[in-house]
């Protein structure tokens, strides 16, 4: 039977859009496109993440690879930022370029890990306590306070920036989380070597 760690992996490995959320409600929402592959060549749970708005695909406004791994009796997912990221952009749908990266491109975002647990037939994560994921956005720092949701072929994700002094909220959705639909299942590329691997990391 699969652990919570590869399930996880599987639920995540896809593209998800939120097409009907923003055709319904263009004011509030932008339509916006998430994916996330596989990257066989890193440590195994290795999963490269764009997002991008759906009129500019190329030119994604988020490109991290994240990195799945079972913490005691938790799983988390480390994030982490690719030096000089333009160059990787387009990897998400070219193997060739995919494969380019390496563990010299990634950085390390401290205090930007995700907790994660399983409930029922979903997975929950949320940015960890502390207020230490500083982003810069519009030229001001603020901490991301982020959430997700995932089950099946659904998934919700909230990210909102505060003010690091004041706790104010300066950016981020007021309507509620972003509502993404699964367009593409890429669970099919994860190494069956990662199974064994990530068994005996955990153990």
């Amino acid at each position: 039977m699969a652990t919570p760690l590869l399930r996880l992996l599987h639920v995540l490995s896809g593209g998800f859009s939120n097409q009907q959320q923003a055709f319904n409600n263009p004011p509030l929402y932008a339509h916006i496109l998430v994916k996330f592959r596989p990257l066989p060549q890193l440590v195994p749970g290795s999963l490269l993440l764009d997002q991008s708005y759906a009129i500019n695909p190329a030119a994604p406004y988020r490109l991290r690879v994240l990195r799945a791994r079972q913490q005691q009796d938790s799983l988390l997912i480390e994030n982490y930022a690719l030096h000089d990221e333009q160059r990787f952009w387009g990897a998400i749908d070219d193997e060739a370029r995919r494969h380019q990266i390496q563990e010299s491109d990634l950085r390390l975002l401290n205090g930007c890990n995700y907790v994660v647990r399983e409930q029922g037939a979903s997975f929950i994560g949320e940015v960890e306590p502390g207020c230490r994921c500083l982003v810069e956005r519009k030229g001001s720092t603020a901490y991301l306070v982020s959430t997700f949701e995932i089950e099946g072929d659904q998934m919700r994700t909230l990210d909102r920036g505060h003010d690091p002094s004041t706790h104010e909220h300066l950016w981020g959705s007021l309507a509620g989380p972003f509502e993404f639909e699964r367009t593409d299942d890429y669970s099919r590329e994860i190494p069956a070597s990662w199974a064994a691997a990530l068994d005996n990391a955990a153990a």
